[in-house]
């Protein structure tokens, strides 16, 4: 549904998508293996809003992870809507500037200022909390004037639209095939506290949903738009949330894909405890769910505690980890290193549980922390939360902060030294591909994908099996997978090994955050530079 404000205004709203900070996880070196490539996932919030918008207003999308916005974009706008997350604080506060040089009034929302106002005082309308009351009034300020007004104003959503009233996300308005990647939400929050997350208080413990009818649209409308993601991932803050709800709406989507032949892959995001749901596991596989993101954090059972996580620890994490993949889905894990439990055996710890679980991709990251969540609120009270460019985290450590540096810096190493990767990888190919089922071909047989296809096999070809110098490594893998008849999976490991085995390289010698949410600038290396140096000079 849109907003039911009437308005008597023409209006143009600019809704601007920051750039991300390149990580781990958003495999921004295999694009140009893709061909058309440019970003990662579309902005779902930012689509929601557009979608939301008056009738008579006109709205443009531009997302600067595809394109930067050109100043005719913004000499074309009455209004610039900005949202993005706490890792794109730079980025959003350039965008505001941009908006101001045009003369524009600019208006942020989305988790980051919702998160944390206070970081914002540049903005002229700042939009705090999710789609509801907050939002019909500012389309009732805007209709009224859109000049840039003498002091800030906020708008704090205190009725919330409810998930099931939501607009379908105004898809039409991005070019789809420029993501590596689709987004569909189902539901918003999560019933759990981990200590670290911010996601119970942003958007609350009791999971709110969309009906299954508003998923099968919304899928319909990414399938029209040509040359569209072949993996759609559900932005879930916690696939099952609500069991009971997910294990309800699965069936729907398994018949969608029937009805469909297949033309997707899903991913999703859960706690590692969906291993003690066969049921939702199987009516997973049959909807071609490939791969689930489980936040892991640490293999060790004490510090799951220490950061109110225990629920990781519902099934024995090994056989957690075995069981989803018997349902054909990969595993992939966020790792969390610099928690209070930490000790001088964490380090090895991590690495055998890499070699052990055998997970392709694990986002390893420092403990940062982050407005409205416990572990925020407990270190401002105990006097460590810091905030010094030169260091990874805004988290005084309890070990040394170089040496937990040291341990991350090991750590991906390890991870993603190509034999260590090509080596889980083939794993894969015995413990996980042959589990899942077999998709009609007729969907996939069209000119597009077989355009998708040539290009990134030419791309993998070359760029990896002949010119990379971890060539040897991929060739064992992808002979194995050949053998089993596994064509896709060498398509898969050699495009993600390409971005992982590049990152690293970049992260190890100092060109990128040891955590994803550190929103540094570039002085940061400088400074970490000097300050090595000077240490080493003592």
């Amino acid at each position: 549904m849109r907003s039911t404000v009437p308005v008597s205004s023409s209006r143009r709203i600019l809704c601007v998508f920051p750039a991300y900070t390149p990580s781990f996880g958003t495999f921004s070196h295999a694009y140009p293996l893709m061909g058309g490539v440019k970003a990662f996932m579309p902005p779902q919030g930012l689509l929601v809003i557009a979608a939301y918008m008056p009738e008579a207003w006109e709205v443009r999308v531009i997302d600067e992870n595809i394109a930067r916005a050109r100043p005719e974009d913004f000499a074309w706008a009455d209004a610039v809507f900005v949202s993005g997350m706490h890792i794109q604080e730079g980025q959003i506060h350039e965008i505001g500037r941009r908006a101001h040089a045009a003369g524009k009034v600019a208006v942020l929302g989305g988790p980051s200022v919702s998160g944390a106002p206070e970081k914002y005082p540049d903005f002229d309308y700042l939009h705090i909390g999710e789609i509801g009351d907050a939002t019909d009034a500012l389309i009732r300020r805007l209709d009224e004037t859109v000049a840039v007004p003498d002091e800030p104003e906020r708008f704090e959503t205190k009725d919330r639209l409810g998930l099931s009233d939501f607009p379908a996300p105004a898809y039409e308005r991005v070019p789809l095939k420029r993501y590596l990647i689709g987004s569909l939400q189902f539901s918003s929050g999560c019933p759990y506290r981990c200590e670290f997350c911010d996601i119970p208080q942003l958007y609350g413990r009791q999971p709110r949903l969309k009906t299954p009818e508003q998923l099968c649209a919304e899928l319909d409308a990414i399938i029209a738009q040509p040359a569209h993601p072949a993996v759609v991932y559900f932005v879930d803050d916690n696939f099952i949330g609500n069991r009971k709800a997910t294990r309800e709406m699965l069936p729907h989507l398994v018949e969608w894909q029937k009805r469909n032949n297949y033309p997707l892959q899903f991913a999703c995001e859960a706690t590692l405890n969906m291993a003690k749901q066969p049921e939702i596991l199987e009516l997973m596989r049959q909807a071609n769910f490939m791969t689930v993101f489980v936040g892991i954090e640490t293999p060790e059972a004490d510090a799951l505690k220490g950061i109110d996580k225990t629920h990781n620890a519902a099934v024995p994490m090994y056989e957690a980890i075995e069981t989803l993949n018997s349902y054909g889905l990969e595993v992939t894990s966020g790792i969390i290193l610099g928690l209070d439990t930490d000790t001088d055996r964490s380090e090895q710890n991590l690495i055998d549980f890499i070699d052990k679980s055998a997970i392709p991709v694990l986002t390893i990251n420092l403990l940062q922390a982050l407005p409205k969540t416990p572990l925020w609120d407990r270190l401002e009270r105990e006097g460590r939360l810091v905030h010094d460019a030169s260091l990874e985290s805004n988290v005084l450590f309890k070990r040394p902060h170089d040496d937990v540096v040291g341990s991350w810096r090991r750590a991906i190493a390890h991870a993603y030294s190509p034999e260590q990767l090509f080596e889980r990888f083939t794993r894969q190919c015995d413990v996980t591909y042959p589990n899942r089922i077999t998709t009609p071909t007729s969907a996939k047989l069209t000119l597009t994908n077989l355009r998708r296809g040539l290009i990134l096999g030419f791309n993998i070809l070359t760029r990896v099996g002949l010119f990379s110098d971890y060539r040897k490594p991929f060739w064992r893998a992808a002979g194995y997978a050949l053998k089993r008849g596994q064509i896709e999976a060498v398509f898969n490991m050699g495009f993600v090994a390409h971005h992982l085995i590049r990152f690293t390289r970049e992260a190890l010698r100092g060109e990128h955050n040891a955590s994803f949410y550190a929103a540094q600038d570039k002085a940061k290396a400088e400074a970490a530079a000097r300050r090595a140096g000077a240490q080493q000079a003592a």
